[in-house]
């Protein structure tokens, strides 16, 4: 699904924010991107939306070769995949419902099936009743949930998350993961970026460590929310509830990591 082949990324001033990468991430997998600030976990995702292009290497997202894509073919790329961004970035003159359905409308889906799909995201994100406000309106909490209904809508094959619990208190920040982990759990394809080493711990799932424009370590932590290379169901179908903290799936802690690499741990504050 994402595949990278000696990527390289060196920005007109000459700074080298990614140096050689390679890697692949397949359909269904959980993905948390982790490292120090600079370490170029932002550039990665750049490249990955076609925000920015590489300069050296090989890249492709859902089949879509993106060192030589078309400019007008990048916005059906990017109708592939559905983003959640620290800062929200939910327009505040729209109610939420608007909000949700902007990502609908700028394709042209009609709207008795606007109406239906957006009712059923905010269902999900557990915001039914709040179609009416407006994002001045609702917590931190509930206007990253809106950020996140408005990422599924479309039903992306892939979710990618940018600090997405960055600015909210521990407690949503949990819930938002098993939000997440429900999505995925469903088929979709989840990159999760952040520099929260509790919640890694926690949900565990893949964990690739960039530092120094370069992939320090790629290794899987085994939890209850993430077993072992689970296998995905169908992508599209987001309705599973959010797993419950009581599942007895299996107990956090068992980690599978590189001999040659250093731990997570290592890594520094927020990009």
């Amino acid at each position: 699904m994402i595949h990278l082949e000696n990527v390289s990324k060196v920005y007109p001033n000459g700074t080298e924010a990614l140096n050689n990468i390679t890697l692949d991430i397949g359909k269904g997998e959980f993905v948390f991107i982790v490292g120090p600030s600079g370490a170029g976990k932002s550039t990665f995702l750049k490249l990955l939306i076609r925000e920015e292009k590489a300069t050296f290497g090989k890249l492709s997202v859902n089949g879509r070769d993106l060192i030589n894509i078309k400019k007008r073919k990048i916005p059906y790329l990017r109708r592939t995949m559905g983003i959640v961004f620290q800062d929200f970035r939910l327009i505040d003159k729209m109610t939420v419902f608007d909000n949700v359905a902007f990502a609908m409308r700028a394709i042209g889906e009609p709207e008795k099936s606007i109406k239906k799909r957006v009712g059923t995201v905010l269902k999900i994100v557990g915001l039914e009743g709040t179609e009416n406000r407006r994002p001045r309106e609702l917590s931190g909490g509930e206007q990253q949930r809106v950020s996140l209904a408005r990422a599924l809508v479309n039903r992306p094959e892939i979710l990618i998350a940018d600090e997405p619990t960055g600015n909210i208190d521990p407690e949503l920040s949990f819930e938002i993961m098993k939000m997440l982990v429900a999505v995925n759990r469903r088929g979709t394809t989840v990159i999760v970026v952040t520099h929260e080493h509790e919640l890694v711990r926690k949900f565990g799932g893949r964990v690739i460590r960039i530092a120094e424009g370069e992939l320090d370590s790629d290794y899987f932590i085994s939890t209850k929310y993430n077993p072992q290379k689970p296998a995905p169901k169908p992508a599209g179908d987001e309705s599973a509830a959010p797993p419950d903290d009581d599942d007895k799936q299996q107990t956090d802690g068992s980690a599978e990591k590189p001999e040659q690499n250093g731990s997570s741990d290592k890594e520094g504050g927020q990009q």
